[in-house]
């Protein structure tokens, strides 16, 4: 399917989400808000999107999807690619976050580990699974320990450099925010800036938080960044970071983009506190993501007894507010996440299931693809649209309920207009890093 077609084609009858369209009215809106339509491709763009049933042109290929969704290429806005692949040589038995952030360490420890080719062979085999699912950018957190953060740094710049072409990638620092007090978190400051990353790190609750949040801000204000916060991934009412975090960008006046990612505590707050969070969130232009797999796995989890909470913070209630929310694949097959793929398809079914973004699916698909786009400062990703480059992923699936029952291991990514070897990489190329 499409190997044949040349520079100038069309799609016809592919069924799009409406809300992904810049004309969403284009045509009739099925009940799960899908739009038939044909989309004509030139020189790798998206050139024509009517709706279906215009006879194209004649002299031009044509594919019909026979209603087949297509979708944008995903975008990945909270990933963890430094530490990815690494569970089989050091995985989290009792599948605690203490019990992941203790392998971890463990790992940083062990010989040969965490040095520039295993950072660099870890992360592009995540890139490359990536890739082959349809991702088109991702956002990476890079632990920046003082040991660590300039190997790591250095080899995001070379995959960076090395992916341009393929995939967007944005780098994060990630550190405890008290890590950033004196010099040492000037230092990093800068080297994220030099970078062109988002300064980043974790927020948690501690007598002297409002100081430490109040440096962060300044720290981004002073070399112009945007910021991204790990908050309140835990299970503790108490836990308001993200309150916290939402009146210090009040209280700076603060112009760049800020996004908190997790906020699972959210979740088990009194109604009135949570309400009140979430105003102060709108009020302070704040962008939230989800990370709905590895919070499922990791909160909540005592030994020898069920969950009792699904571990995702409130995303109907954000989205009720106009709060831009996005959901991410976070860590993949490391201590925090021992699963996953860097499929955003799959992010995206298991969002569904684990905070039943159905029964309306209304625009809930936003959260992989335009929303996370807007956050991340992309123009040219997440939609539909006439002048954006023809980087689709297409799918047999018509409806969301068959798209969301099988993995669709038959999908077709198209990049530039052209259908990529979408070929996994095999795990094999990683057991020499596991001994």
């Amino acid at each position: 399917m499409l190997a044949h077609l040349s520079n100038h084609y069309w799609l016809t009858n592919a069924h799009v989400p409406a809300c992904l369209l810049d004309e969403p009215q284009i045509g009739s809106i099925t009940r799960e808000g899908l739009v038939s339509i044909d989309l004509e491709i030139c020189d790798g763009k998206i050139t024509t999107v009517q709706p279906a049933g215009i006879m194209p042109r004649s002299d031009i290929p044509i594919e019909d999807l026979h209603n087949g969704i297509v979708l944008p290429c995903f975008i990945d806005m909270h990933t963890h690619l430094d530490k990815g692949h690494m569970w089989n040589r050091n995985p989290n038995l009792d599948g605690t976050f203490t019990g992941a952030l203790q392998a971890l360490e463990q790992d940083r420890g062990l010989d040969r580990k965490w040095d520039r080719e295993d950072i660099y062979r870890r992360m592009e085999f995540g890139l490359k699974c990536s890739y082959a699912h349809g991702t088109k950018a991702i956002r990476t957190h890079i632990d920046c320990p003082p040991s660590k953060a300039e190997i790591s740094l250095e080899v995001f710049r070379e995959l960076r450099d090395v992916w341009r072409d393929r995939i967007t990638l944005q780098a994060v620092s990630l550190i405890t925010i008290e890590g950033f007090a004196g010099t040492q978190g000037a230092d990093l400051a800068d080297r994220i800036a030099d970078l062109g990353g988002v300064l980043g790190g974790v927020a948690y609750i501690n007598p002297d938080l409002e100081q430490q949040i109040d440096r962060v801000f300044t720290l981004a204000k002073e070399r112009g960044l945007d910021l991204d916060f790990h908050v309140d991934e835990n299970d503790n009412p108490a836990s308001n970071c993200l309150q916290q975090i939402a009146a210090a960008a009040i209280r700076h006046n603060f112009k760049g983009r800020v996004v908190c990612g997790h906020c699972c505590s959210l979740a088990v707050q009194e109604s009135e506190v949570a309400a009140q969070t979430i105003e102060l969130v709108k009020q302070a232009g704040i962008g939230i993501v989800s990370l709905p797999t590895c919070n499922l796995y990791l909160q909540d989890r005592y030994s020898a007894r069920t969950p009792r909470w699904r571990g995702v913070t409130l995303l109907h209630e954000l989205r009720e507010a106009w709060i831009p929310v996005s959901i991410a694949s976070d860590n993949c097959r490391d201590p925090f996440y021992g699963f996953g793929d860097h499929d955003g398809l799959e992010v995206f079914n298991m969002a569904v299931r684990i905070a039943h973004l159905d029964t309306p699916y209304a625009d809930w698909i936003r959260a992989i693809t335009s929303t996370p786009a807007d956050l991340i400062g992309l123009d040219n990703a997440g939609r539909i649209e006439v002048g954006l480059p023809a980087d689709l992923i297409l799918f047999k699936a018509r409806y969301f309920s068959d798209l969301l029952s099988r993995p669709q291991i038959d999908r077709i990514v198209l990049r530039n207009g052209r259908s990529i070897d979408s070929t996994l990489p095999d795990y094999r190329e990683l057991d020499d890093l596991l001994d």
